[in-house]
């Protein structure tokens, strides 16, 4: 199976969207299809032994759109969009429109209304309709579009938006024309013109899709500020001297140098110097981090005071900054399941739509109405019915929802982890590097000889890059024991600890069920051993030729967030359940500090997707937050996988939400991110359907009968363009919300 993205050109509504998803579906060998309208992308899962990119061009070309491969820059594209979304059209459209609007409606709502005696339709009437026709012509030139697309659309069997409005505008244009032939010999078919219609709905419908855009625009802000992050140039200290490069020719392992208030270019590791580095932008964290040599640096973050040298690590599609593009934009492109649903009605919405305007027309015409009232409830149906908030209600709330995660360190795959996420019942969290810091201390010596114990143990960790081991080292180090010889016949028991051999003695460092495995009795320190372990301790014996020489005891602090973490969720209804590799004593009693619902200890990384698979059976959607490589099976296995951005790559490849931060507490801000922006579809979509039920047949002339109240084609087209306005307008107020 192989999946790639297009560039959809040419669509105007969500009925262009399905229709796209139609022709591509329909294909031999595409699993799966997602168009979005707001991006114009769309992306695609198929065998690439049945179809592939010949296929896909022409079956969306004969339905009447254009494609393209997408590629990862192009720099033109926002450009072009600045050049079509252009308001200069629509002001030229609008006086033309506003001048015949006086013309037309002046003289009947107001008697006497002054205009001169060549166009005034008691005197010349001839001249009043020429007159609104050359004022119709600018709003049809620059309304162009919805004829030259719309038209061959519908013919092509997929009618959209703009099919709507060019059969409407049309056909009350070419009616207009036929009355205006008749003034000669019938003067009172100058009541029967409806230039005015024709040029003030194609205005509003053009300023409604101008604002739209605009709107849209504002969605994609994340992904824009990403990229516009990293410097286009780099300095590189080569052979002693600076050289300014572009940002692209920096090769790894180059050195940069990095000046106070300089932009980092790449990803890299400090050589030399020391700073503080504003990451906000990447991981919505406002104090600088401090630098010094051997920590990493991301591209596109900021040096605050002070000189670095900085060896590249990392370049183009590999860098962070990249990554996270990649993830924001994946986020962005691919639907939601709630969408779906509206997708699908928007399908065979504007068939509907053009199928409802013809019977009420039909039977307004049976009813013995003349063509004139005919045309308007024809024209008022077909401009009315627009299915634009439709499509635009899902999207551009995931897009605000997602770029408003990314603003706070939140990286959520797509917007089907987006939807999930707000059903979860329940919240499992790994241990170590997740709810803790990850950064374990030495913190108890239990022998009768600490020297020799440190040493053997320094020495069988010594090829070990276990938390606990670099504990040991540490320990080791700072207390200045040196090492015994290097380790020989090395065995690392999975989850249980280290066998090996140390000057010509087999050394056993781990825990008690290890020693037990080979026969070594624990006694001696048992009680000392347990009570550190109450404490929330992790202990280590170890032996040296199956004699116990003591006991090591290691604690991991619990990050200052974790306690309010697991309070928030117990807040919002969410089980809690804490995952242990450690013993039964040391899990609960951090458990015991978490407040947690359910504890598991002594868990074998293998054995941490059988659990979470353990608990989604017992209650439901689970949410599992983890770090370590040893944490992607459960994180894969998951409902939502939520990895802490310090974390493997293989954790963050593996998991559906990053936190950047680290911060255990942002889970519960994903979850609630989730519940903002599934409640913004959920009135996006309830506010598409209302509108388009309750104008639908008040448009068709429902309630004539009661009062003679009918909707014009003007306020039809008013209406259609307020509706997708509200829309995205409900959307981006997601921009304001707190996490």
């Amino acid at each position: 199976m192989k999946t790639e993205q297009y560039i959809i050109s040419g669509m105007s509504c969500a009925a262009c969207s399905a229709s796209v998803n139609r022709v591509i579906t329909r294909l031999d060998g595409v699993t799966e299809c997602d168009v979005n309208l707001i991006t114009g992308k769309m992306t695609v899962i198929y065998d690439e032994t049945k179809t592939g990119q010949a296929d896909f061009v022409r079956v969306v070309e004969k339905a009447g759109f254009g494609i393209e491969p997408d590629v990862q820059k192009q720099e033109k594209k926002p450009e072009k969009k600045e050049k079509e979304n252009s308001v200069l059209p629509i002001l030229i459209t609008a006086v033309f429109s506003g001048l015949l609007l006086l013309i037309s409606m002046g003289p009947m709502l107001i008697n006497g209304f002054p205009l001169p005696s060549f166009i005034n339709p008691e005197i010349n009437p001839y001249n009043y309709a020429i007159t609104q026709l050359l004022l119709t012509l600018p709003a049809l030139f620059t309304g162009r579009k919805f004829f030259i697309k719309g038209i061959p659309l519908l013919f092509r069997g997929h009618p959209n938006m703009d099919s709507l409005v060019a059969v409407g505008a049309g056909a009350s244009f070419i009616y207009s024309i036929v009355m205006t032939y008749t003034i000669v010999n019938n003067h009172h078919a100058i009541h029967n013109l409806y230039f005015e219609s024709v040029a003030v709905v194609i205005t509003l419908v053009m300023l409604g899709k101008y604002f739209e855009g605009r709107s849209r625009n504002k969605t994609a802000d994340a992904i824009k500020k990403l990229i516009e992050l990293p410097p286009d140039t780099a300095v590189v200290l080569k052979d002693g001297k600076e050289y300014t490069v572009p940002t692209e020719k920096v090769n790894l392992g180059d050195t940069l140098v990095i000046k106070s208030g300089a932009k980092i270019p790449l990803d890299g590791i400090v050589k030399e110097g020391q700073s503080g580095v504003d990451e906000s932008m990447l991981t919505g964290e406002s104090l600088p981090a401090e630098k010094t040599v051997g920590d990493s640096v991301t591209g596109g973050s900021i040096n605050i005071d002070g000189l670095m040298l900085v060896e590249v690590t990392r370049i183009g599609g590999d860098t962070t900054l990249a990554k996270i593009i990649k993830f924001v934009e994946d986020a962005q492109s691919k639907k939601a399941p709630i969408s779906k649903t509206a997708d699908k009605v928007a399908g065979i919405f504007v068939p509907a739509v053009i199928i409802i305007a013809l019977v009420s027309a039909l039977i307004w015409l049976i009813a013995g109405k003349d063509i004139a009232f005919v045309l308007k409830i024809f024209t008022s149906v077909l401009v009315v019915a627009c299915p634009c908030a439709l499509g635009l209600a899902t999207p551009t709330a995931i897009m605000v929802g997602t770029g408003l995660g990314a603003n706070n360190g939140i990286l959520i795959r797509n917007g089907e982890v987006l939807e999930i996420s707000h059903k979860i019942k329940a919240a499992v969290f790994d241990k170590t590097g997740t709810v803790t810091t990850g950064k374990p201390e030495v913190t108890d010596i239990v022998t009768d000889d600490e020297t020799k114990l440190i040493a053997l143990a320094s020495a069988a960790e010594s090829g070990s890059e276990h938390p606990l081991a670099k504990a040991v080292r540490e320990y080791a180090d700072k207390n200045g024991v040196t090492e015994t010889q290097k380790p020989t016949e090395f065995k690392n028991v999975s989850g249980k600890g280290i066998v090996c051999t140390i000057e010509n003695e087999r050394v056993i460092l781990g825990k008690a069920a290890l020693l037990e495995e080979n026969g070594i009795s624990t006694d001696k320190y048992r009680e000392k051993a347990e009570q550190l372990a109450g404490e929330g301790k992790s202990v280590m014996y170890l032996t040296v030729s199956d004699k116990l020489l003591g006991v090591i005891a290691v604690a991991d602090s619990l990050k200052p967030e974790s306690v309010d973490t697991f309070k928030k969720f117990k807040e919002m209804g969410i089980k809690t359940v804490l995952l242990s590799g450690d013993n039964k004593l040391c899990a609960e009693y951090i458990g015991g500090i978490l407040n947690a619902d359910e504890v598991y200890s002594e868990v074998l990384p293998e054995e941490k997707a059988e659990i979470v698979a353990k608990i989604k059976g017992k209650y439901g959607s689970v949410m599992m937050i983890g770090d370590g490589i040893n944490d992607a099976p459960a994180l894969s296995e998951a409902d939502v996988g939520c990895a802490i951005g310090n974390g493997s790559d293989i954790a963050i490849e593996s998991a559906d939400i990053v936190l950047m931060k680290s911060n255990p507490y942002d889970a519960a801000r994903a979850v609630n991110l989730s519940r903002l922006t599934i409640r913004n579809i959920q009135q996006n979509l309830f506010w598409a359907f209302c509108y388009n039920t309750v104008l639908i047949p008040v448009a068709a002339g429902i309630l004539y009968p009661l009062g003679g109240i009918l909707l014009s084609p003007m306020l039809a087209g008013l209406a259609m363009s307020l509706s997708s306005v509200f829309v995205v307008g409900n959307a981006l107020r997601l921009r304001g919300k707190k996490l």
